[in-house]
């Protein structure tokens, strides 16, 4: 995954090379997990907190996972990044020239891209975990977007999660929108509410 985020962030974006760290690939991660969360991405999180950048973003080695975090280390679970990028989804180019389809999430994963759904009349399917089941609703032509709890999101312009596609469409909202993260996932809340979920194990609550 690091020599395209270096290329995609750096090199076409024009970001500063030290914009992208731990990119340079090795067969055991440099002895870190790989897993792009608050616990496996903990050095990403402590130096979010210091308050120096915006936009934070940890992938997986092969990039189909994101962890998405705003100034001073503004956590956005992975619910919430899909239920935004729905809301916000005709403000990427691509959208405009396609149209959406629809939205899918994995069971485990809270209902908030429901709450957008219904409000834009929009069909959302609830599909049991494992991305071939998106990937159904793809070949149908009846899913724009999806995502699952496990920090996995993706669209229709590929059959798979896109870890880097999350963040350039993240990337997009926000300069649509003129806003951090934070104060556009506040505003998400306000006007669709906050859900909330907890995981023991493999049980959920939501």
């Amino acid at each position: 995954m690091g020599p395209y985020a270096k290329k995609v962030i750096c090199e076409e974006l024009g970001a500063p090379q030290n914009s992208v760290v731990n990119c340079t690939p090795l067969e055991d991660f440099g002895g870190k997990h790989p897993d792009p969360n608050l616990t496996y991405a903990a050095d990403l999180v402590t130096e979010m907190a210091k308050g120096h950048y915006d936009f934070g973003a940890a992938f997986d080695g092969d990039g189909d996972r994101n962890m998405i975090l705003g100034k001073n280390a503004f956590f956005v679970t992975p619910s919430d990044s899909l239920a935004v990028l729905a809301h916000y989804l005709e403000c990427i180019p691509y959208f405009k020239e396609t149209g959406v389809k629809g939205y899918a999430r994995s069971m485990p994963t809270s209902g908030a891209v429901d709450r957008v759904a219904k409000a834009k009349n929009q069909t959302c399917f609830e599909v049991p975990t494992g991305w071939k089941f998106f990937g159904n609703l793809m070949d149908a032509g009846r899913l724009s977007l999806c995502g699952e709890e496990s920090f996995g999101t993706g669209s229709d312009h590929i059959r798979e999660k896109d870890g880097l596609w999350a963040v350039l469409a993240w990337l997009s909202v926000l300069a649509n929108q003129n806003c951090s993260v934070e104060e556009c996932i506040k505003k998400h809340w306000q006007t669709y509410g906050r859900n909330f979920y907890t995981r023991f194990g493999k049980f959920f609550i939501v």
